[in-house]
């Protein structure tokens, strides 16, 4: 029987992760200085690293409860959620010779469930208070994907399954906030643009033509079958697509002064070939679009150190108020990395979103009554703040206790006013 030389790369890895495991008791296992918790399996995971083959075993966990609601008769309650994520990226030429190509398989799970969906203080809530909540509590193929890079490395093209967020309208994801972590077109056109941890079939055209500026261009299926929770967390099936949304983007990554500090610009636009019901008259329809522009930048370095110091971020998102409830929103924040010698890789973030539910669905809501003479059940503005402080106990191990406001929750003018409490720590195994 024939065997692809990914077949074989994939066959591999998994029998070399079954012996490995078995000699997990490392001497660096649990270190602080280990990139794993299990260490270096006695040497074993750098050279596989070394061979092509590049593990990913994590775990991330998000505590929430309500501390505080100007809602009179709300009850306090807490939410735990979290996520398993099991992947391997392969280095093809490596592996199999083939240059200047890669693949990469993800596996997730996730558990649990979210203070913002539980609450009646967060009933409406325009957004999460824990992110890694959502998209069905269940096993999904997240990654499946082969990356070339053509023309001395200036194109790159990528194909599989994964999602728009993945590359379109990317940005870090430290808080436990929704607003302000991960590409935000996916958290308000989410009934078609399918972040982590959907995966869609799709294609990336990425060209480099400076080693600080690139563009791409993707498409990527919009197949409403692919967040159905349902046995569906594995879907390779192009049954039940709807059409494709088509991103475009503009990539730069520039280094400031003598220090070099880093940053990232991104400026993009979409457009979905589905066309669906508008907001206000649903006897009409039209196509989904809408643009973004992500600035993240380091201002300052500590003691000379381009690893530690202050940053800052900017996220502006806008959708078509015809076929999009939210029309637009905004996030901007500071983070300080080792404001304490003591503590080198600790961070401090505050970050503030504001999220705007369109008019449009103010006059929907008026038109079948749902707005009564005094406003209520008005919409418009929700305003969100989270502060935290990342504990780097290892490298890896990051736990961030954090504290979360929202004013107006759902956007609603008599809205409440909620005060939230929780902890967020990633690990790898």
């Amino acid at each position: 029987m024939y065997l692809s030389p990914l077949s074989k790369a994939v066959s591999a890895s998994l029998a070399t992760f079954i012996l490995a495991v078995s000699a997990a008791h490392a001497d660096d296992a649990f270190s602080t200085e280990s990139q794993w918790m299990f260490g270096d399996w006695n040497g074993k995971r750098t050279e596989l690293q070394e061979k092509g083959y590049d593990f990913n075993f994590g775990y991330g966990g998000q505590f929430a409860t309500l501390l505080d609601s100007s809602k009179i008769d709300s009850t306090h309650g807490a939410e735990y959620s979290d996520q398993i994520v099991l992947g391997t990226h392969f280095d093809l030429e490596k592996i199999a010779g083939w240059k200047d190509t890669e693949a990469q398989i993800n596996v997730t799970k996730r558990m649990g469930d979210s203070l913002s969906r539980t609450s009646d203080a967060l009933d409406g809530h325009q957004t999460a208070a824990q992110e890694v909540w959502g998209r069905g509590q269940t096993w999904r193929l997240t990654d499946f994907w082969i990356k070339k890079k053509f023309f001395d490395q200036k194109l790159d093209i990528k194909v599989g399954r994964m999602g728009e967020g993945e590359d379109f309208n990317s940005f870090e994801c430290n808080f436990s906030n929704l607003s302000l972590c991960g590409s935000q077109i996916g958290d308000y056109v989410g009934d078609q643009w399918y972040n982590w941890p959907v995966s869609v079939w799709a294609a990336r055209f990425k060209y480099n033509w400076t080693p600080e500026f690139y563009t791409q261009i993707g498409v990527y299926e919009y197949n409403p079958e692919n967040i159905d929770n349902r046995g569906k967390g594995f879907n390779m099936s192009f049954d039940g697509g709807k059409g494709v949304i088509l991103p475009v983007e503009a990539v730069w990554q520039p280094k400031f002064g003598a220090s070099k500090l880093p940053g990232e610009y991104r400026l993009g636009y979409y457009y979905s070939t589905a066309n669906v019901k508008q907001v206000v008259d649903e006897s009409k329809r039209g196509n989904k679009q809408g643009g973004w522009l992500v600035a993240n930048q380091q201002f300052t370095t500590h003691h000379g150190d381009v690893n530690r110091g202050l940053s800052g971020f900017m996220n502006l998102a806008f959708m078509d108020s015809k076929t999009n409830a939210v029309t637009d929103m905004q996030n901007i924040g500071l983070r300080y990395v080792g404001m304490m010698d003591a503590r080198p890789k600790d961070d401090l973030a505050i970050g503030v979103s504001r999220i705007k539910v369109g008019d449009n669905v103010n006059r929907h809501n008026d038109s079948i009554g749902y707005v009564d003479q005094y406003g209520r059940g008005y919409q418009s503005d929700e305003i969100n703040v989270e502060l935290y402080y990342g504990i780097h106990f290892a490298n890896w191990l990051t736990v961030r206790p954090n504290i979360q406001y929202v004013n107006h929750v759902g956007g609603y003018r008599h809205g409440n006013d909620a005060w939230v409490g929780g902890i967020k720590f990633n690990t790898a195994f």
